[in-house]
């Protein structure tokens, strides 16, 4: 999706520089938009994207299960008099482990990170688009919500949680021009597919109807719709992008 919609906007993306959040925040700046993203490692990465687009991007890095990191990045932009458009919640991670043999600090982390990160980043978020009476809000979450697949009962947990917030979010804020919704991912082509052997990429696309795995750019599409100004009575609902999955 090309669209000069988003020209001069303020667009924050937590986890920018790798997979889906690379692509959200790639095709944000192909629309003309100011992106702020974020990140917690792979610098060289960071790096790649900074030297790529010197114009419109800037990249902060802080732990998103921090809320005082949070809190010191907000105010950063405060002190700057900047408006926020639009926050895209896509930073997260993964510690799979069937529960019994889960280490409780892998169960914290992702929880911390994928759905405390959200709540950090949205509470924020939400006072600065107030002000403003205008605000989109998307918040990346997964069918594993739903399907729980053995071995990911944090990173299931952490996205129902948060699917579960956005229909909170949604209702608090519906009266003050801010949009609240989650786009849900499959099986997409990212470098954690990549790692996967064969047999598993071959199961994995026979549980999709189409047979294929998704492309970033097909995320970041829906993420951009949802954050159009023509999509203002759409509010705390979930996409799916997952091939019928």
């Amino acid at each position: 999706m090309l669209t000069t919609e988003f020209k001069h906007k303020n667009v924050i993306v937590t986890g920018a520089t790798r997979g889906i959040g690379k692509a959200i925040a790639t095709a944000f700046l192909a629309a003309e938009a100011h992106v702020i993203g974020t990140y917690h490692s792979h610098e060289a990465s960071a790096q790649d994207m900074l030297a790529a687009h010197p114009q419109n991007l800037e990249l902060h890095k802080f732990d998103l299960a921090s809320y005082e990191a949070v809190e010191s990045f907000y105010k950063t932009l405060t002190a700057r008099n900047l408006n926020l458009d639009i926050l895209v919640n896509n930073g997260g991670i993964r510690r799979d482990a069937v529960l019994a043999m889960m280490k409780a600090e892998n169960w914290h982390q992702v929880i911390n990170t994928n759905l405390s990160g959200a709540y950090h980043m949205s509470k924020f978020a939400v006072h600065n688009m107030m002000r403003q009476r205008y605000g989109r809000i998307v918040n990346l979450t997964s069918p594993m919500s739903r399907e729980a697949f053995a071995g990911q009962s944090n990173y299931a947990a952490s996205k129902g949680g948060l699917e579960s917030m956005t229909r909170s979010l949604a209702k608090e804020v519906a009266t003050r021009g801010i949009t609240v919704n989650c786009v849900s991912p499959g099986f997409i082509e990212t470098e954690l597919i990549k790692d996967l052997d064969e047999t598993t990429i071959k199961n994995y696309k026979q549980m999709v109807p189409m047979r294929r795995f998704g492309q970033p750019a097909e995320v970041a599409d829906a993420v951009l719709y949802l954050c159009r100004p023509q999509s203002a009575y759409i509010t705390g609902s979930i996409l799916e992008i997952s091939g019928g999955l």
